[in-house]
C-alpha cells in the first residue's frame, strides 16, 4: 500500500473509533439514583393500595370521616359498600355530622333510629361511577328507598357553582376507589320532603315564592305534612314568568290547582285519566285535573310535564312548563278529545250560538252542570241533528245556576230546567244513576261523574240526550 493511502486511512479509523466510542457511551448503564427509585416505588405502592381500597377503605383511613366510619358500622353498611359497586359516595366530614346531630336534637349517633339512619346514609350512595366531570345540573337517584311508595329517593346535582348535592357542597372531589368514588362534602344529606326539594332546585324559586307570599306558610306546611301523600305538577320560573292570570284567578286556587293531595303518582302511574287537586270551588267541592299521556304528559290540555319522578319523602314532584289555570267545563270539553271531540264539534259548528263563551263564564248563568255525550253516544245517532234542532238538543245538555254533583242526586230526582227549558229525571242504578231524558229516552248512563271545573260539573254520559220536542 502505498505510504498516501495509509495516511489517508489512518484519520477515517480514527473517526470511526470516535463514533462507536461515543454510541458505546450512550447506550451505556446509567447508575440507579436509590433516592428517586425509592421514590417511585412508593408511588407504584400508593397507587396499587388505592386501586385495591372500597369506598370503606378509604373513609376509614381519612380521620376527618371517622363519625361516617362509626354510623355505617352501626348501621350495618360497611359489608355493602364493600361490594363490588361501582357506588358514588357524598362522605359527609365529622362536622358535618356533629351539626346534623345538634340540628336534630340527637346527643350522638346510638339516638339515631336504627332505620333513619341506615335510610339517611344510603341516600349519600348512588349507583354508578360518578366523577365530579361526570356530573351536571339533574336529578340522580339515590340507594334510600325512604321515598314514597318506597321509591329511591331523588338527588339534585347543582353545577353552576362547583357541585352541591341537595344543597350540600362537595369539598373534595374525586377520590377513586376500587369499587367506586367518593366526594367529600360539608353537610349531612337529610330525607328531603316536598318543600326541600323545592328549595333545592333554583328553576323553583318563583312557585316557592308564591307559595310563601306574605309569609304565608299554608302551602309549606301542608306539603312538609310527613302523614300525607302528594303529587304536585310545579311550575318552572319560566312558566310563572310567562303567565298573566287573564281570568284574574286567587292564587293560592291555582297554587291549589297543582297539587293532589291523598297519593304520588309516579309517571308511570298515569294514563288518560281525572283525578281531583286540592283547589275547591264556592261549594267546596275540589277540582278535577286532566292528565293525557297520548304524547308525553299533559295536564288540562295546557301544561307539558318536562321533569318527572322527583321523589321524596311525602310526594312526588313533575315540573311542568306552564302554569295550569282554573279550568271551566270548556277547559275539560277540549282537552278531552278522546271523549268529548264530536261534542266540541256540534258546540262550534256553523250557525251555533257561541256556546263556548257560554260555558266559560264564571259569571253569567254559571255554574253549569253539563251532561256531556261521549264521542260513541254521537256515533250511534242514526241522524246527527242540525241547526236549531242541534242547538236544542245541545241545550238540552246543560242547567244553568246550579253545580249539581252526584252526591246531590237521588232516586226518582227531577232537575231544575236545562237551557232548552225541560228537565231530566234520575233513576238510582248499582250505586250510580240513570237519566231519563226530556223525550222520555231512559237508563242513560252516567260514565264519569263529577268531573269538577271552577265554574260547574261535567257528568259524561253515553247517549245524546233528546228534548221534549212537544214542549
Amino acid at each position: 500500500m502505498k505510504l498516501n493511502n495509509i495516511k489517508l486511512l489512518v484519520p477515517m479509523v480514527l473517526m470511526l473509533f470516535f463514533a462507536v466510542s461515543c454510541s458505546d457511551d450512550d447506550n451505556g448503564v446509567t447508575i440507579p439514583d436509590p433516592d428517586m427509585e425509592e421514590e417511585m416505588e412508593e408511588e407504584e405502592e400508593e397507587e396499587e393500595e388505592q386501586q385495591q381500597s372500597t369506598v370503606v377503605d378509604l373513609a376509614v383511613a381519612t380521620a376527618d370521616l371517622s363519625i361516617l366510619v362509626e354510623a355505617l358500622t352501626e348501621a350495618e353498611l360497611v359489608e355493602t359498600l364493600q361490594g363490588d359497586g361501582p357506588f358514588t359516595v357524598f362522605a359527609p366530614t365529622n362536622a358535618a355530622f356533629e351539626a346534623f346531630l345538634a340540628d336534630n336534637n340527637f346527643t350522638s349517633l346510638d339516638d339515631v333510629p336504627d332505620d333513619v339512619l341506615e335510610q339517611v346514609l344510603l341516600n349519600h350512595v348512588v349507583s354508578g361511577d360518578l366523577m365530579s366531570g361526570d356530573l351536571s345540573t339533574t336529578y340522580v337517584s339515590s340507594l334510600s328507598t325512604a321515598g314514597v311508595n318506597e321509591m329511591n329517593l331523588s338527588l339534585f346535582v347543582d353545577t353552576a357553582d362547583g357541585v352541591m348535592i341537595n344543597g350540600s357542597t362537595v369539598t373534595t372531589a374525586d377520590v377513586d376507589a376500587s369499587n367506586g368514588v367518593v366526594h367529600i362534602v360539608d353537610q349531612v344529606i337529610g330525607l328531603p320532603n316536598l318543600v326541600d326539594h323545592a328549595l333545592y332546585n333554583a328553576n323553583f324559586s318563583e312557585v316557592v315564592g308564591a307559595l310563601t307570599m306574605d309569609g304565608n306558610t299554608t302551602f309549606t306546611d301542608l306539603l312538609s305534612d310527613g302523614e300525607q301523600m302528594f303529587t304536585v305538577f310545579a311550575p318552572v320560573n319560566e312558566a310563572f314568568t310567562d303567565f298573566e292570570n287573564p281570568n284574574g284567578n286567587e292564587l293560592n286556587t291555582i297554587l291549589a290547582n297543582h297539587v293532589i293531595a291523598g297519593t304520588s303518582l309516579a309517571a308511570a302511574d298515569l294514563i288518560n285519566m281525572y283525578a281531583n287537586t286540592a283547589a275547591t270551588n264556592e261549594d267546596g267541592d275540589n277540582l278535577s285535573i286532566y292528565v293525557n299521556v297520548d304524547d308525553g304528559v299533559q295536564l288540562n290540555g295546557q301544561s307539558m310535564v318536562v321533569v318527572s319522578d322527583v321523589v321524596t319523602t311525602n310526594g312526588i314532584i313533575h315540573a311542568v312548563d306552564t302554569v295550569i289555570d282554573l279550568p271551566t267545563v270548556v277547559t275539560f270539553a277540549v282537552a278531552d278529545s278522546e271523549n268529548f271531540s264530536s261534542l266540541v264539534g256540534a258546540l262550534t259548528a256553523e250557525g251555533q250560538p257561541d256556546f263556548v263563551s257560554v260555558l266559560s263564564s264564571t259569571t253569567d248563568n254559571a255554574p253549569f252542570t253539563v251532561f256531556a255525550p261521549i264521542n260513541s253516544a254521537f256515533a250511534a245517532l242514526e241522524e246527527v241533528p242540525s241547526g236549531e234542532t242541534l242547538t236544542a238538543v245541545l241545550n238540552h245538555h246543560v242547567i244553568a245556576e246550579a253545580n249539581i254533583v252526584s252526591g246531590d242526586l237521588s232516586d226518582g230526582l227531577v232537575s231544575p230546567a236545562t237551557l232548552e227549558g225541560d228537565s231530566v229525571t234520575f233513576t238510582e242504578a248499582d250505586e250510580s244513576f240513570t237519566i231519563t231524558d226530556g223525550a222520555g229516552n231512559m237508563g242513560i248512563a252516567i260514565v264519569k261523574a263529577d268531573v269538577q271545573a271552577i265554574n260547574g260539573v261535567i257528568h259524561a254520559v253515553d247517549t245524546v240526550l233528546i228534548p221534549d220536542t212537544e214542549n
